[in-house]
């Protein structure tokens, strides 16, 4: 049984049932899951958590699902001790959670696991999203282990790659002229009009509960205990939240000592609302137009702007941004040290994070998560230009002539 007890507004605090709702009535404020932590603090202990399954559900207790989940084997993906990266950055202790490698290949598979089981579990009919792309993705694959009908909305210039992503699966895949906050507008407004499980809008509170096992994976990995600073990418700013909220609340049910980690936004220069209004020490965020290649973090309006800022605040952390030159050199980079493809979102986090330890901000000594969110295959385009081959013929000279040593 879930230990969810009621949906709160984030800001005016008023409370709501745990039904498919997303703003509270009275602010128009974001809500989110409520939980006894009393009770739930009786039940899970690091023993019982050690001997769950090697996914996101061993942290079932701590997540707001009744019944059967809806899973496709995500979750508890590896956290690497990334030297290589370490050592031409300049950190001694610097950690890469790489959750390129869940079941659609990006982080998604964490929110999307928990809202589709909530789907079901309040009778929806289909499900459906708005998307730059793994998010569709991953509506669809989840959309079909659970046999329900799937409508992925995404802006029409996402990358192919990312349309044959969520196509495979078959879902009713709709381009939309415009940009990604076009798209999240539309499906706004089809809430009101089919009976659909909109995963990102009147699901959100529970979708956003699945980024939360972040947080939890890594304070376990670490052996219970919380990084010294988190370097996170930030499109609607949730995710950032989330891992955060994640870590707060193991301390909370004393799995972990008190948190005190750092906490910094990744953006694109292309698309960094949240880093622009840190910068000039602003809570209010100023929407902006898009314009960079890192698409699946391209959001001008973020909706949870507000608290990302808040976040990095209050932990004493901070947020920054990177020319989309400076991400497709951080994906070069991860790539080339740690073996890891991401997407450049990836890239955005490397840049960010190179630019924060040679600034000094992040020190040497501290250790260091960083959060890669989406694996690269599906935006290779974006880095053909590294494809330099040497052509010969079958020969060993020819390979002679090629390599200038002896063969």
């Amino acid at each position: 049984m879930s230990f969810a007890t009621t949906l709160r507004c984030r800001k005016c605090g008023r409370e709501y049932p745990l039904e498919p709702l997303n703003l509270c009535d009275f602010c128009l404020s974001p809500l989110e899951v409520n939980y006894d932590y009393k009770s739930m603090a009786a039940k899970v202990h690091r023993e019982k958590l050690a001997k769950g399954q090697f996914s996101m559900w061993r942290y079932r207790d701590m997540l707001p699902v009744e019944g059967e989940v809806v899973d496709l084997g995500t979750g508890f993906t590896p956290l690497i001790k990334a030297d290589n990266l370490g050592n031409e950055i300049g950190l001694d202790h610097l950690y890469i959670k790489n959750d390129c490698l869940n079941p659609t290949y990006s982080f998604k598979d964490r929110v999307v696991s928990v809202a589709v089981t909530k789907a079901r579990e309040f009778g929806f009919e289909a499900v459906a999203c708005a998307s730059t792309g793994n998010l569709a993705a991953s509506v669809a694959a989840h959309a079909a282990k659970t046999n329900m009908k799937a409508y992925v909305f995404v802006p029409a210039n996402v990358e192919p790659g990312k349309l044959v992503g969520a196509a495979i699966y078959n879902p009713v895949l709709i381009t939309v002229d415009g940009s990604y906050d076009d798209v999240n507008c539309l499906c706004r407004q089809l809430t009101e009009k089919f009976n659909w499980g909109f995963i990102n809008i009147n699901l959100r509170p529970y979708y956003a509960e699945g980024s939360k096992t972040l947080g939890y994976e890594v304070a376990e990995q670490l052996g219970w205990r919380a990084p010294d600073c988190v370097v996170a990418p930030a499109a609607s700013g949730l995710l950032f939240t989330r891992i955060w909220k994640g870590l707060d609340e193991l301390s909370m049910l004393a799995l972990i000592e008190p948190v005190n980690t750092h906490m910094y936004v990744a953006q694109a220069a292309g698309c960094s609302p949240i880093v622009n209004a840190f910068q000039v020490g602003s809570l209010h965020i100023h929407p902006v137009e898009p314009n960079t290649v890192a698409k699946s973090i391209a959001v001008g309006n973020p909706a949870d702007g507000y608290y990302a800022l808040r976040v990095a605040r209050q932990s004493g952390g901070g947020a920054a941004a990177v020319t989309d030159e400076e991400a497709i050199a951080g994906m070069k980079l991860l790539a080339q040290t740690e073996g890891i493809f991401a997407e450049a979102a990836g890239g955005v986090v490397i840049g960010v994070l190179r630019k924060l330890t040679a600034s000094g901000i992040i020190k040497r000594n501290e250790l260091t998560v960083a959060f890669i969110t989406g694996a690269g295959p599906r935006t290779q385009d974006i880095v053909s230009g590294v494809v330099q081959s040497f052509h010969i013929r079958p020969t060993l000279e020819s390979l002679e002539e090629v390599l200038k040593v002896p063969v």
